[in-house]
């Protein structure tokens, strides 16, 4: 259990720092392509945990990252709102009690391909879109708008294929200890 809790600490400041420290220099390319993988520490958290602290968390992680970047609300809105969507697109997409007895997270082989792979493509979505909006209602070009949802999303799913296949997760699974 406290070995679980060090992993999403850990896995807590990676990854905002990877988001402030790199991939928040990155150019966007093209005003379309803006790179985001901060989000996916929201879709990697345990099966199990409750909505509240689900909730939570997700408030605490974009609340951080906004600090980082001094834009208030800006990505915790974002996060909080995948963050309430999550599980009932889990209780959609897999069967509960099947899956969330004999595996810790959400992943690959604990959800199959299919399934995590519409996981994070459409709360990837979600997420870009909400983010893109808020940026848009500042700036108002709805062509800006939609290239920079699809260009973004596109970018980010990308980038969670290859942080899948280099940071490999092994699919733990649950015992009966407490």
């Amino acid at each position: 259990m406290m070995n679980n809790f060090l992993k999403y600490i850990i896995r807590f400041i990676l990854f905002i720092l990877v988001q402030v420290y790199i991939l928040n220099q990155v150019p966007p390319i093209n005003r379309f392509f803006v790179p985001y993988l901060y989000f996916l520490y929201i879709l990697w958290l345990p099966f199990n945990i409750s909505r509240f602290n689900l909730l939570i968390v997700a408030f605490l992680f974009g609340f951080t990252l906004d600090s980082f970047t001094g834009w208030y609300g800006f990505y915790t809105a974002p996060t909080v709102l995948i963050a309430y969507l999550r599980p009932f697109l889990l209780n959609i997409l897999i069967p509960q009690e099947a899956t969330e007895q004999s595996y810790i997270e959400p992943s690959i082989k604990s959800m199959g391909f299919a399934p995590y792979s519409l996981y994070v493509v459409l709360l990837t979505f979600i997420h870009h879109f909400y983010l893109v909006l808020i940026e848009w209602l500042q700036f108002g070009d709805f062509s800006l708008f939609i290239g920079k949802v699809i260009g973004s999303t596109a970018l980010s799913i990308l980038l969670i294929l290859l942080t899948e296949l280099l940071f490999f997760r092994k699919a733990k699974y649950r015992t009966n200890a407490a």
